[in-house]
Parts: C-alpha cells; structure tokens; sequence
C-alpha cells in the first residue's frame, strides 16, 4: 500500500522569525501589523514570511488583537440576483479596508436568521451587516447593537433599532411603479411579492412583518386608491416564495372573469416566472398584460419585449452599509445614519393600455 505523503506543518512567526533574525516580538509586529519597527526589518520580514508561504493563524491573531478581520453578513435570500449584487458591493469595500467576508442565508425565515447571527458571532466576526427577515421579533439584533459589536442594516429599516441603515423608499417607488400603469390606462392591477402567507390571501398591512414589503404593499394600495380604483387590495397576493409558488399565483389570477390586466412584481425572480406563466399561457406582453417588476436584473433588458423596471441602486446599498459598518469599526461615535438611496424607473416596452 502505498503511504499518504506527510502534510508539511504550516510556517509560523516563530519560524519567520527565526530565519529573518529577529526576535518573535519584533516579527509578530510586522505579520501582524501593528507596533513600530524600522522600514529595513519590516522590508526583510516581509520578504521572509512570503517566501516561506507564511499564513496568519486568524484566531491566534483575534485573541490577540481583539479583532478577526472579518465581516458578517446575512441576507435573506443569495439566489436573488438583488442580494448578489449587494453582497458584491459590500465585499468591494469590505476588501479595500483590509477585512474578509463570511455570508450567511436566512431564506427569510427567522429562526435562520437567529441561527446565522449565533454562528457568525461564534466566528468572533468584527461587525454584522444583516438585512432583517421582520420587524416583530428582533431581540438577537438588540443583543447585538447592546453589546457594542457594530451592526447595520442592509434594504430594510427597522424603526425601533436606531443602527445605520441604508434603503430605499420603497413606498414612494412602489407608488411610481403603480403609477406608470395607471396612467397607461390600467384599473386591474395585481401585486405579488415573495412574502409568506397562509393561504396567499392579503387582509392588511397588520399581517406584513417585513418593512420593505409592507412599505411597498401601502404604496400600491394608497395610489390605487386615490385613482379610483376600486377594492386594489382583492388583486394582492403573498407567498410567491418559489417557481411553483408563483406559477400557481399567476395561473390563479390570469384565470378569473375579471383578472389583472397589468402586474407588479416585488422582484426580478418573481417578474421572470411570471413572464414565463404569461407565455405557456399563449398570452403576450403588453397586449395582454403589462409587467413591472422591482431590480433591473440582467434578463430584464433583453427580453422581448424588455421589461419595465424600478431601478434600485442595489450595489450602492451594499456598497454604502459597508462604508458605515466599517467607519464604526474604526472608531466613529457619530449618532447612527439612516440612508435612503434613489431609485427610479427605466421605462421598456411591457407596459401597454388594457384591451377590452
């Protein structure tokens, strides 16, 4: 049998030192990056550690420095391209300042979001960034922000913690959206967005836990109703949490006497299944229905026809709550900002009027 070669033993800053001819202090300084020491000797160090293949031992240098080097990050759902992006942002600046980033997923579920906060603070992670699932239970974030650990929230506000914050606002990007296909001439306008629901069925905002959901829902509704349209609450669904979910929804709402003629998508997954339910059905876009969705994803521009939008400056938020997150963890002691970022529609050709 032949023997399993033998993993060599990783270089250490005794090692570094040793071959640098330096005491350990002098080169734990250097690996580390703090303390003073003369820019020969730093130079020389360097150039050892490197040619050693030298790694820091990451814990070894939290327990001494009191710092990990390393972000935490929770989202709510990775596969949606909004959060991608996001994440794209808040790496980009995360690795300009000289931390790493460790992602978790909560699939907008609050118990994993729980889960993914303990794990990450269990990684001794510096600060958190976490885009919360709701606004009832929120007592882990509170944790949180009392023990001095810096966190700040990603796209959705939460009025009773006062931590940066950067959003959008969706309500008045929601009256736009609605807006735009009322003055095309629609007056039967549904609403589907990703957040669960018994049933799918809407009754009131007092049922919607995540702010940004419900901001945008009291958008739809409040423009909706102040055109006259009548009982816009009856064309809302909730639960569209998966492809089938939100085939069954759109089948269900393309299939009534009286059904939409125009659709508002809460994000670029949904709008892309419903488009697809739209054409199985032999049905087209704008003739039959018109289509809006939120995030100005890829596929959005290049479909045919392409797809009017609400354009959210998605890598920005990302990009934006990791400059926050970071000036806290240098030391800033400013009172807590609340960004709300631009959004704007881009408007293509999936917004026609209504056909008898």
């Amino acid at each position: 049998m032949t023997k399993a070669p033998s993993r060599a033993r990783p270089k250490t800053v005794a090692d570094v030192a040793r071959a640098a001819n330096v005491s350990k202090a002098t080169a734990a300084r250097v690996l580390g990056g703090y303390g003073v020491v003369s820019d020969t000797v730093r130079a020389s160090v360097t150039a050892v550690a490197k040619a050693l293949d030298y790694r820091p031992n990451e814990l070894a240098r939290s327990m001494t420095t009191g710092r990990s080097g390393i972000i935490g990050v929770v989202v709510g759902d990775i596969e949606n391209p909004f959060f991608s992006l996001a994440v794209r942002g808040i790496s980009d600046v995360a690795k300009g300042a000289g931390f790493n980033v460790i992602l978790a997923n909560s699939g907008e579920k609050i118990e994993a979001e729980k889960a993914a906060v303990r794990l990450l603070i269990g990684k001794r992670v510096d600060g958190l960034i976490v885009t919360p699932s709701e606004s009832r239970d929120i007592a882990h974030l509170r944790d949180i922000h009392r023990s001095g650990r810096p966190l700040a929230l990603l796209d959705r506000a939460l009025p009773d913690l006062d931590v940066d914050t950067v959003t959008v606002d969706d309500r008045k990007a929601a009256m736009q959206a609605t807006r735009v296909l009322i003055d095309a001439g629609h007056r039967k306008i549904a609403y589907v967005t990703a957040v669960e629901a018994k049933g799918h069925e809407y009754f009131d905002l007092r049922q919607i836990y995540t702010s940004s959901v419900r901001e945008r829902i009291d958008g739809f509704l409040t423009t909706c109703s102040g055109a006259g349209v009548d009982r816009p609450e009856r064309h809302v669904r909730l639960g569209a949490t998966s492809s089938e979910a939100t085939r069954r929804i759109t089948e269900e709402l393309l299939s009534q006497p009286d059904r939409p003629t125009a659709i508002l998508a809460s994000d670029s997954v949904i709008a892309l299944e419903i488009l697809r339910t739209i054409r199985r059905r032999g049905m087209k876009i704008p003739d039959d229905v018109s289509l809006i969705t939120f995030h100005d994803a890829d596929w959005t521009g290049v479909t045919t026809p392409p797809i009017t939008v609400v354009d959210q400056p998605v890598y920005a938020l990302g990009h934006s709550v990791a400059e926050l997150l970071i000036r806290r963890l240098e030391g800033d002691i400013q009172p807590p900002e609340r960004l709300v970022l631009r959004t704007a529609i881009i408007t293509r050709g999936s917004v026609g009027p209504p056909h008898p």
